[in-house]
């Protein structure tokens, strides 16, 4: 009986030829990956390094402990202890200076576009020799460096925000803010304030709910290192802040107002604009009883708020709108003086 020839043994499936592939595939990720985040710390130092000694050209002190990279794998980062960077004396913001216990520049991929900086550690900010401590349990600005980013662009956001000496400091429980140069206006500002705790017994109490402020500075300030000719030349060249949206809910009052900034010949502010108020009866009692306005004033207000005010479309309580001006340091509402501000010292 003659035996039939047996076919060729096929290879099978080896799991552990598979293993081994898959082994050598995360190495190579791996080195491909560590490769990539040196490459990124490097440049990120490299850049911050460009940034301080063309600051550095201009008078400015930057300084700190030596750097360290970190942040693999989910990111690339550059710690700087001890960082400190104060304007050149006699500049326009001379005297001024900050400090912080460390910051860190962070690149989170899969965006390459934007970098963020964060303050970490007490803080303190000195200008003219008068210091400020301050400290936040986050606090980030996200700057844009995309090629053709505007330079004056930044969003910054923190939360539980302290401002001053532990005994009477201001709290904000959240803050952002959005700064952006652009073509028309020389610099715009959106400000967000949530849970902001005063130090202090007010009219309208110690806890303002929310604050918000929208403005555009509509001309660029000049150059130079005295803050009285740098004021005037702004004036002269038309130059203008527009107050488009400024709100405010602090107890019983919810207020909104806009309006349109300038400076006069002694270069003290001046604009009229429109405020709108809800709870102005309350408010207004409030500021009476604390004797900040006069009585005269205070009766003759009395008289007029329920004859200006109107009911509210969103069918919120009524709503009284007045015209405002701000002129000769005297701040009024419907042509009644309410407030009496101090003089800038714009020195010389």
């Amino acid at each position: 009986m003659t035996r039939k020839p047996q076919a060729p043994r096929r290879r099978g499936f080896h799991p552990g030829r598979l293993l081994l592939g898959l082994a050598l595939l995360l190495v190579l990720l791996g080195a491909g990956h560590t490769m990539l985040w040196r490459l990124m710390t490097e440049r990120l130092e490299q850049g911050f390094e460009r940034w301080a000694e063309a600051r550095r050209a201009q008078g400015w002190q930057v300084t700190h402990a030596p750097p360290r990279r970190g942040g693999w794998p989910l990111s690339a980062s550059l710690i700087l202890p001890a960082l400190r960077i104060a304007a050149p004396p006699g500049g326009p913001l001379g005297g001024l200076a900050w400090q912080a216990a460390a910051v860190r520049l962070r690149i989170v991929p899969p965006d390459l576009q934007t970098l963020l900086v964060e303050a970490q550690g007490p803080q303190r900010l000195v200008a003219d020799s008068q210091e400020l401590p301050f400290a936040a349990a986050h606090l980030t600005a996200a700057l844009p460096i995309a090629e053709g980013a505007s330079p004056g662009s930044a969003r910054i956001m923190a939360r539980q925000l302290r401002l001053g000496p532990p005994a009477g400091a201001v709290t904000v429980a959240e803050a952002e803010a959005e700064l952006e140069g652009r073509d028309g206006p020389a610099l715009t500002l959106a400000l967000t304030l949530h849970g902001v705790a005063l130090p202090w017994n007010l009219p309208l109490g110690r806890q303002v709910e929310t604050a918000s402020l929208e403005a555009a500075l509509m001309e660029p300030v000049p150059g130079g290192y005295q803050p009285a000719r740098r004021a005037a030349a702004w004036r002269d060249a038309g130059g203008t802040l527009e107050l488009r949206a400024l709100t405010l809910r602090w107890g019983e009052v919810a207020a909104s107002a806009a309006a349109t900034l300038a400076l006069d010949a002694a270069l003290q502010p001046t604009g009229a604009g429109t405020l709108r108020v809800a709870g102005a009866a309350e408010g207004l009692e409030a500021l009476a009883g604390a004797g900040l306005l006069a009585p005269r004033t205070a009766g003759l207000a009395r008289s007029l708020v329920p004859l200006m005010a109107r009911p509210d479309p969103a069918g919120g309580p009524p709503q009284i709108e007045v015209p405002v001006t701000l002129e000769d340091r005297t701040l009024a509402a419907a042509r009644i003086p309410v407030l009496r501000l101090p003089a800038i010292e714009w020195g010389r």
